[in-house]
């Protein structure tokens, strides 16, 4: 099924260079704006000086009269306060324009989330399809600014979803990127910092159980807290003796020892935990007055009002909490703090927080996760108007049309049609080396993850299933674990056959094939290989510079078939066009690139090899042309 959506695409570029230069000119008149305010608020104090003095050493104006600029100051600070903070969200989403139209203009390969804590050298794909890393697929699309969002786009690229999941993500993808001024305002509104606690850690912190014990211990609390006050204001004002408020004093002193501890954990747990989970207030105030089409947002939608507790409401509750806990670090309260055991009174308040809604948060996080990394491929889409939502099928293919790879810039990204079906389940691409081979492993690869986590993909159409990705392209030698680069590959092999045993057909991408072994058991492993995954019903490709293992698509015709990109050398440079054709390729560029580096002399003829090998070996050389 197609996602079907009336989103017509404007030219991306041109609205975020509009937005940029409108963010930026207000976000200059609020800073003049902000400075006026300054002058003011020091011409208000002067003002209040001079009144001082004529009321107090001159005696010429009435003391009431020092109202007027302290009110006047008060309206001025509250001012500058709101305007700094329109200053500041202006500020921001002109940043989120400029970024975006770094990556329209490609450069943005190291200036966003590389998403680098996400990286696993043991994930059967992430690694070989640079899903994560500086320049990756993650820093292209990741908007997220929240740790729960961050982590839910990982999770997706990582984990290919059933079928009825992805077409829910692509239709609310594609009622998302239609809404620029909401994915603006999570961007103006999310965290400063991308939150760096993981959501599992906040979700333990909300449903702990609880640290400070209830009943007489709290109303201790208000009791003594309450009657110490009364006794100040005996003393004060009616001249009762002090005896009554220093016994209270004493008695909140030991009450202060007892429970130290343990309002030292709450309240030390809310000022770290708390407060990344009450950074997305704002985020979840928007998202809540926003009106959705699409069954999965509006389910995300409902996530937070649950149980008869508001997301929102709740949040601001907590933040709330968390300013005052903010106030008991001023020097000039802490007299009054103490007095009316203001510590222990927040560590209760936070409790009860937690004991309330802690329960929840768990989903709140996991629905905030969706909505975010729904909007980073939202955005993706937008900045990528030509690239279609792949067609999600029940029967098992991958059948492309033009396909890319969406981190190779658009002038240079040379395209390619695959097909992978039940009639034809596996591609043997041969050719020479820089030809191209590994770059279609990536592209397919990649595509897929994108297709299977609700994204589009670069491509003109695609059809696809539901399939688990597996891949053997980067694999390296290890000397920490002391294992060669062919246990390393036959270990990730071992992988990718106990994932076919799993629900999902297996996709598999296998560059240069068993390549650390010698060229007689290659081949028979490679075939051995080959057909054991096609027995386990999986399909994919694989590439070789080996001619000898093309045949392998002879054994297995007519489920595999050969395929190869060529290249050709012209005034002693080796040109390629990246183009696949069928067959196998005729010819090798090895000796020509050792030439053009000086490593070998140009009139250099291999042992046993005349002058009709050598011209034949030349530009045109291939026997395909």
């Amino acid at each position: 099924m197609r996602v079907q959506d009336d989103w017509v695409a404007a030219v991306p570029r041109a609205e975020y260079a509009a937005r940029l230069e409108k963010h930026r000119r207000e976000a200059g008149a609020a800073e003049r704006g902000e400075r006026a305010l300054g002058f003011l608020r020091l011409a208000v104090f002067v003002a209040a000086g001079a009144v001082t003095w004529a009321a107090f050493v001159r005696e010429t104006l009435a003391p009431w009269w020092l109202l007027l600029p302290a009110c006047l100051f008060v309206a001025a600070v509250a001012a500058h306060d709101r305007l700094r903070g329109k200053r500041r969200g202006l500020e921001a989403a002109a940043e989120f324009y400029r970024r975006g139209i770094e990556r329209l203009e490609g450069a943005w390969e190291g200036q966003g989330d590389p998403g680098e804590d996400f990286a696993d050298e043991t994930h059967l794909y992430a690694a070989d399809l640079d899903l994560f890393g500086t320049g990756s697929l993650f820093e292209l699309i990741c908007r997220a600014r929240s740790g729960p969002g961050r982590e839910t786009l990982a999770a997706w690229l990582k984990s290919p979803a059933p079928a009825e999941r992805i077409r829910e993500r692509q239709e609310a993808v594609g009622e998302l990127r239609a809404k620029l001024d909401l994915r603006e305002d999570l961007a103006v509104l999310g965290p400063e910092t991308q939150t760096g606690v993981a959501a599992a850690a906040l979700s333990a912190w909300a449903a702990g159980a609880p640290i400070l014990p209830g009943g007489l211990t709290r109303a201790a609390a208000t009791l003594f807290a309450g009657t110490a006050t009364a006794a100040l204001i005996s003393w004060w004002l009616l001249g009762i003796g002090p005896s009554l408020f220093l016994a209270m004093v004493v008695h909140e002193l030991v009450y202060t020892l007892v429970m130290r501890a343990r309002v030292k954990r709450v309240l030390e747990s809310a000022d770290s935990a708390g407060r990344r989970l009450s950074e997305l207030a704002g985020t979840l105030v928007r998202i809540e007055g926003e009106v959705f089409r699409s069954p999965l947002l509006r389910r995300i939608q409902r996530e937070w009002s649950s149980s008869g507790v508001r997301a929102s409401t709740e949040i601001a509750r907590l933040r709330r909490l968390l300013v005052l806990l903010d106030s008991q670090r001023n020097q000039l309260f802490a007299p009054v703090a103490g007095l009316l055991l203001w510590r222990p009174h927040l560590a209760y308040a936070l409790e009860a927080w937690r004991l309330r809604c802690g329960g929840e948060v768990a989903g709140w996080l996991r629905a905030m996760g969706e909505i975010e990394a729904l909007a980073s491929l939202a955005g993706y889409a937008y900045e990528h108007p030509g690239d279609p939502f792949p067609e999600i099928v029940e029967r098992r293919c991958f059948e492309a049309r033009e396909l890319g790879h969406p981190l190779i810039p658009p002038d240079r990204c040379v395209r390619s049609s695959v097909r992978l079906d039940d009639s034809l389940r596996v591609l043997v691409v041969s050719g020479s080396n820089m030809s191209g081979k590994s770059t279609l492993l990536r592209t397919v690869g990649t595509n897929a993850a994108l297709a299977l986590a609700g994204a589009p993909v670069c491509a003109q159409a695609l059809r696809v299933s539901p399939m688990a990705i597996g891949a053997s392209i980067r694999i390296m030698d290890s000397l920490r674990e002391g294992s060669s680069r062919f246990y390393a590959e036959i270990t990730r092999l071992r992988g990718l056959m106990d994932v076919t045993e799993g629900p999902l057909p297996l996709l598999f991408l296998l560059d240069e094939l068993l390549h650390g072994t010698n060229s007689h058991d290659r081949r028979i492993g490679a075939e051995a290989v080959v057909r054991e995954l096609l027995d386990r019903g999986a399909m994919g490709l694989l590439t070789t510079h080996d001619l000898a293992l093309s045949n392998i698509a002879d054994e297995l015709a007519p489920l595999a078939a050969n395929v190869h990109f060529e290249d050709r050398v012209e005034e002693g440079r080796i040109l390629f066009d990246y183009r696949l054709r069928p067959g196998v390729v005729g010819r090798s560029n090895a000796l020509d690139l050792m030439r053009s580096l000086g490593l070998l002399r140009q009139d250099f003829v291999p042992a046993g090899q005349g002058p009709e090998e050598r011209a034949a070996e030349s530009p045109g050389g291939s026997a395909l042309e």
